[in-house]
């Protein structure tokens, strides 16, 4: 029994040290293959919605190394669009009230970029100029709403991207 146990208790010690002279190394990524960006949604799926912007967001991350806070606004076709609009107005507008840490992004997109661009000059209009310096704010939406939401965040003192969503 003695010999038994001491086997055993060498087995398992010796377990660690086996597999990682075992180990083979992940093979190592390919960065010729990058997967291409998705597209705008045809529909306004919530999940397809959820998908194309997580790849724009994490397309345009840059430098921040943070996690991002995204706002995202249903199509109008669905159900509760009205309570959910109202919602990400006043938490949208907190949010940006309260301000954001230097050094994070903040990314707004929608299948209803109008209403998701006055959701955002809304907000901006009570914020304090130069409040928000070091933040990346970036819009995806339509190019028709690019510069009245550009104008609006820029007292803020926050740094603008637009990604057009097609």
């Amino acid at each position: 029994m003695n010999t038994t146990t001491r086997l055993l208790l060498i087995a398992l010690l010796s377990m660690p040290l086996l597999a990682a002279c075992q180990k083979e190394e992940a093979p190592a990524e390919d960065t010729a293959a990058v997967k291409a960006p998705l597209t705008r949604p045809a529909t306004n799926d919530d999940a397809e919605w959820g998908a194309y912007l997580s790849d724009v967001v994490t397309r345009n991350m840059g430098d921040v190394t943070r996690s991002p806070y995204l706002y995202y606004l249903p199509g109008s076709d669905s159900a509760g669009f009205e309570g959910a609009r109202e919602r990400l107005t006043e938490e949208v507008s907190m949010a940006m009230q309260r301000g954001i840490v230097e050094g994070n992004l903040v990314a707004f997109g929608s299948p209803e970029s109008a209403m998701m661009a006055d959701i955002i000059v809304n907000a901006f209009t009570k914020v304090d100029p130069g409040s928000m310096k070091g933040v990346v704010l970036l819009f995806i939406g339509d190019a028709a709403d690019n510069e009245r939401v550009k104008a609006a965040v820029a007292p803020a003192g926050v740094e603008y991207k637009f990604v057009e969503a097609k």
